[in-house]
């Protein structure tokens, strides 16, 4: 009997899982980056951590805002907040909650190395009153500070410290113990993270909202599968329970497989291309003394090179929506009369490459992840030939997103010329994208400005943006800036991706679809 016990015991800890519980399986195209809840700020990662960590608003949803570990906040005057913290609470290893886990949290994920320091960036301070109330001090008036509070995640300071882990290691795979185990007070508990094969989550039993749980998941098993195919295949199956996305062209065949359907939707993410816009010499052209794209010519060159409706059609199969903007409908700034993309012009972009003295192109390297965005390295495979057709020798690097975002990014010091992202704004608001991608100077902005692109009048529009309060004015600001940065092409927005997910009715009874491409376990209900 003790033989046996240990073999099942063994068999549910690799993830396996008895007869009679329910559990649901799902995939995406790569695996997380890593546990902290501070360190990456990625799709995958943060919807893992979102249904492990608590915050102080959770984000409902339907997307509006709700009470969390927080249960009430006042504005107590332009730059102060109270929050009223939930009693009661516990973190799965079973430590209270109380305001010092907010203030240790707050100096946690305000450090430089924290990718998530952007959500945090106007707070001057975080105080504590007692056990169970804190103050939020801000810089300025900040009109977006309660959006941003989902992405504000606690710890718990004890666990953090007992492990000597309180500062950031910045980096995917890179990391410390927090970034290998998780001690959260969401409603799922981490059971084991095997890294590029399995997440194992199990609902925390002494959740604070237990009683109120509306998912019936004993357990969730994340996986991360990088080839369409084999996801494909998964789901057929009936290995997995929901994937996604699932490939563009696969949409008809999901309708017509019994137990099997798609699930789409429109995403906020928009997909762009960026340029290294800071060394005075580009990687690709060692020597010479040149970097091209510090030409705004030269840049809009490119963005006449690409037949962004090209790629729409053929390489998206109609399920993307061609943009001229940062961001998409929905997102509070949008502007339609500036989301026009720059023509398709192949001679426009001949003549601007020679006025910059670039009339027989030069060469180039474009990074691009293949697990990560809708046919992401299909649409890189597209536009080399287009960029080639004009005379700019694009060399591709398709890899895995963990090898791609460690390269562009922070960790490996921008190691790119020319790069494919996306990003998703997860506030709402316009804001988002200017403080991580469009700008530079100041407090947490430019986490994913890997070109380094910096405007003056930008990062002057950006400082006004980001404490104005009234709703006309911010947002006529925020168009000026985005007419700046079209006209400097200081990224290219390309598109934004449908939501393109399958899920087999024989299992699953319910699941949310949300804007964010992100699975929130506490939507799943299973039969």
């Amino acid at each position: 009997m003790i033989a046996v016990a240990t073999v099942l015991a063994l068999v549910g800890a690799t993830g396996e899982a008895s007869a009679q519980e329910k559990v649901f399986r799902y995939a995406t195209t790569g695996d997380i980056l890593g546990l902290d809840p501070h360190s990456n700020n990625e799709g995958p990662t943060n919807a893992i951590k979102a249904n492990v960590y608590g915050r102080l608003i959770h984000r409902a949803p339907d997307l509006s805002l709700e009470p969390d570990l927080a249960v009430s906040w006042t504005n107590r005057s332009d730059t102060l907040w109270e929050f009223k913290l939930r009693e009661g609470v516990t973190f799965h290893n079973g430590s209270p909650f109380n305001a010092d886990d907010v203030v240790y949290s707050f100096k946690r994920q305000t450090q430089p190395e924290a990718q998530m320091a952007f959500a945090l960036s106007t707070v001057a301070d975080v105080r504590k009153i007692d056990d169970f109330t804190v103050e939020i001090e801000t810089r300025g008036p900040d009109p977006v500070l309660l959006l941003n509070m989902p992405n504000f995640y606690i710890v718990d300071r004890e666990f953090t410290e007992d492990h000597d882990a309180f500062e950031i290691v910045g980096g995917a795979g890179r990391g410390n113990f927090i970034n290998q185990h998780a001690n959260g007070t969401g409603p799922f508990r981490l059971v084991e993270w095997v890294p590029d094969d399995r997440v194992v989550l199990e609902p925390f039993e002494n959740w604070w909202n237990q009683n109120r749980r509306t998912d019936n998941v004993d357990r969730a098993i994340y996986r991360p599968i990088g080839n369409d195919t084999t996801r494909m295949a998964a789901l057929l199956s009936g290995e997995i329970d929901l994937a996604y996305p699932i490939p563009l062209q696969d949409i008809d065949r999901i309708g017509a497989e019994p137990n099997v359907q798609s699930m789409q939707g429109p995403e906020l993410r928009t997909i762009f291309l960026g340029f290294d816009q800071h060394r005075d010499e580009l990687l690709d052209m060692p020597g010479t003394g040149r970097n091209p794209f510090k030409d705004v010519r030269v840049r809009r060159a490119v963005a006449h090179a690409i037949d962004i409706e090209a790629i729409h059609r053929v390489v998206m199969r109609g399920a993307s929506t061609p943009t001229g903007l940062m961001v998409a409908p929905g997102v509070n700034g949008f502007s339609e009369d500036l989301n026009t993309p720059y023509a398709y012009d192949p001679a426009r972009a001949k003549e601007l490459l020679a006025e910059a003295g670039y009339a027989q192109g030069f060469p180039v390297t474009l990074d691009c992840p293949n697990d990560r965005y809708v046919n992401d390295e299909a649409i890189c495979t597209a536009i080399v030939p287009m960029l080639r057709r004009v005379g700019i020798d694009v060399a591709l690097n398709a890899q895995s997103k963990s090898l791609i975002f460690n390269k562009v990014g922070a960790s490996q010091g921008y190691d790119t010329s020319f790069f494919l992202l996306g990003w998703t704004p997860g506030t709402f608001d316009s804001y988002d994208v200017i403080q991580n991608i469009m700008t530079l100077d100041g407090e947490a902005r430019g986490t994913w400005n890997c070109g380094r692109y910096t405007n003056p009048q930008i990062e002057r529009l950006a400082d006004r943006i980001a404490v104005t309060i009234d709703a006309d004015e911010r947002v006529e600001l925020i168009h000026r800036l985005f007419a700046l940065h079209k006209d400097d092409v200081g990224h290219l927005p390309l598109h934004q991706q449908a939501l393109s997910w399958g899920v087999r009715t024989d299992t699953v009874e319910s699941v949310q679809q949300r804007p964010f491409d992100d699975v929130d376990l506490r939507t799943v209900v299973l039969r």
